[in-house]
């Protein structure tokens, strides 16, 4: 680094204080603004990538919402009307209804045994490396595998359900066409696909939890199910919150299970008994060709999530005070 000093002229009076003036190169200008950009620069990426592929999608499907848009044709500006379809159509609501039972049904056990299994694990086990590679591998296994397999579990006619109900006496079930049996066997799909994914997230909240809690509260005579509901269990809260958000974001756009289990219909069954909103939304796009009343669906799937997050944060923090 090359330091130029400005002295004072002799002769010449120099104010209080003053001493002589650093100029910096030309170097080491590049090298200082390079230190302080750099952290910019090292995050841009992210910001470009998601304005690209996250960011724009979302606001151009907001505008195609405001268009009347059909596949070949060019857009028309209707305003608000594709909304007020949408609003007075029996279709979304049933759909929206399906959508919310199925994510209950799918949801609510899967952790409470993802949460059971993370426990279980949680002590000394022989083989514990075996079982949580054992949990991990329905999440690693394809969605149009795993479906297209309990869908034959799920048959009416060979399945092995009803092989199973027919040795204690009940009669063949109609999985498929049923309303709430396709919503009970979409949501064993999805509970099977992501019980264990839950379960480890669980066990590495458990583990993160110091043993000395434990120890004091043994020695307080507590047995494994009072520390497990006074230790595990509030030492889990953030953990137990983001696994709900996940899976409330999860339910509400859920999508290939019921596709694949209704054999690629997009109708959800033939009174749309398990007709999902996004199986409606891609009714809607790529069935009907409707890309405006689609990109509608889509976006208000998109406003229903947020508020669901946003319900789900403010329970906690009223459960937590």
């Amino acid at each position: 680094m090359t330091l130029q000093l400005d002295r004072p002229v002799p002769g010449e009076r120099t104010p209080p204080g003053a001493g002589p003036t650093i100029r910096l190169s030309w170097r080491s200008r590049l090298h200082r603004f390079e230190g302080r950009s750099a952290p910019y620069v090292y995050v841009a990426p992210f910001f470009l990538v998601f304005a690209a592929f996250g960011l724009f999608p979302l606001l151009y499907t907001a505008y195609i919402s405001l268009h009347r848009y059909k596949l070949g044709s060019s857009m028309t500006w209707i305003g608000l009307d594709n909304y007020t379809w949408l609003f007075t159509n029996d279709a979304f609501y049933n759909a929206l209804w399906k959508t919310v039972t199925i994510g209950v049904l799918s949801t609510v056990p899967q952790l409470l045994i993802a949460l059971g299994l993370a426990h279980l694990l949680n002590y000394r086990l022989r083989g514990r490396t075996f079982l949580r590679v054992a949990m991990l591998m329905p999440y690693a296994t394809s969605v149009a595998a795993a479906t297209l397999v309990f869908a034959l579990i799920f048959g009416r006619d060979a399945g092995i359900v009803n092989g199973l109900l027919g040795l204690v006496g009940v009669d063949p079930v109609d999985w498929r066409n049923g309303d709430w049996t396709a919503q009970i066997a979409i949501s064993v799909i999805v509970i099977w696909r992501w019980t264990g994914y839950n379960a480890l997230i669980y066990l590495a909240g458990m583990q993160s939890i110091s043993s000395d809690l434990y120890e004091a509260a043994a020695l307080d005579g507590a047995n494994r199910w009072q520390q497990f509901r006074h230790v595990t269990l509030p030492g889990l809260r953030p953990t137990i919150l983001f696994t709900i958000v996940v899976s409330t974001i999860g339910a509400s756009q859920l999508f290939g299970e019921p596709l694949l289990f209704g054999g690629g219909q997009a109708n959800g069954g033939p009174v749309g008994q398990y007709q999902t909103l996004g199986l409606f939304m891609y009714q809607q796009g790529w069935q009907f060709g409707q890309l405006g009343r689609a990109a509608t669906v889509a976006w208000v799937t998109f406003l229903l999530i947020i508020g669901l997050v946003l319900l789900n944060t403010r329970l906690s923090k009223m459960r937590k005070s």
